[in-house]
């Protein structure tokens, strides 16, 4: 089997090429250009928003993104070319009570396209990521205070390469469709999360809890409002639960879900 990766410059694809890697397994990476790759992992030069601008040619998986335009033409690209099997990264809000916000939506018109398309599937609905934590870059490189929005709700984030582990299962043990809700460990407030990065950082840092107001106000000018309002309303209203943990990363890859702790001592150099 060799698997194609989109978005594989991204935090899940990349994670996705490194657990191919360390599994010894042939893969190819949609790219736009020249980029370090692991060892044993092929470029493919190409759009995900345009699939004709690639070859499918001995591919018989693919890791998908959601969220790209003419998925339906890929799809039946894919199908067309002997493609097995579609593995997608959506969304946890697929398990929420609002399904009508624009971060669900997109990934819910995602994965509809891929049960149409007659290929086999599994769908990844993970957390937040760990490497979220890199939103605080600039502050981090600005001081030692890190404004942090809802700052007393937990959440189970989840290593990405616990992803990328979930995705090889799945690619390589075969069986049928399957829906896979990714968790981290444990829950942990924004607040500790800060607490963690401190000291994997070696720096004293204040973790300053943002107001809901506040908070709003940064949401709505990072980003465009219908998803300020779903961010806004998964975290400060609670339409998406992403403080229950739950065992499928170590069901599935029979290994223990790594740790926040685990993420920020790999990646000191990314907060430099």
């Amino acid at each position: 089997m060799t698997i194609l990766i989109t978005g594989a410059t991204g935090n899940a694809g990349g994670a996705v090429l490194q657990s191919l890697a360390a599994a010894g397994l042939p893969g190819k990476a949609l790219v736009r250009s020249e980029t370090e790759l692991p060892a044993g992992i092929t470029p493919v030069y190409g759009d995900l928003n345009d699939p004709d601008s690639f070859s499918l040619d001995g591919v018989s998986g693919i890791f998908l993104l959601s969220g790209y335009n003419r998925v339906e033409d890929l799809l039946t690209k894919a199908r067309d070319a002997g493609v097995e099997r579609i593995v997608l990264l959506s969304s946890s809000s697929l398990t929420g009570a609002d399904l009508s916000n624009a971060v669900a939506a997109y990934h819910q018109a995602a994965e509809e396209a891929v049960q149409k398309s007659g290929l086999a599937w599994t769908f990844l609905r993970p957390n937040s990521f760990m490497s979220n934590t890199l939103r605080w870059l600039d502050q981090l490189r600005a001081g030692d205070t890190v404004r942090v929005q809802f700052p007393d709700v937990p959440v189970s984030t989840i290593h990405p390469r616990d992803i990328g582990d979930v995705a090889v299962q799945a690619f390589t043990s075969g069986g049928g469709n399957a829906t896979y809700r990714l968790t981290g460990p444990v829950a942990l407030t924004p607040v500790e999360q800060v607490a963690i990065l401190a000291d994997a950082l070696g720096r004293s840092l204040t973790a300053y809890p943002m107001t809901r107001a506040e908070t709003h106000d940064d949401l709505f000018a990072a980003m465009p409002a219908p998803y300020a309002s779903a961010i806004e309303g998964f975290f400060g209203d609670g339409t998406v639960d992403e403080t229950t943990v739950n065992n499928t990363v170590t069901e599935v890859t029979g290994q223990p879900a790594r740790t926040l702790q685990q993420w920020a001592q790999e990646n000191p150099g990314r907060f430099s």
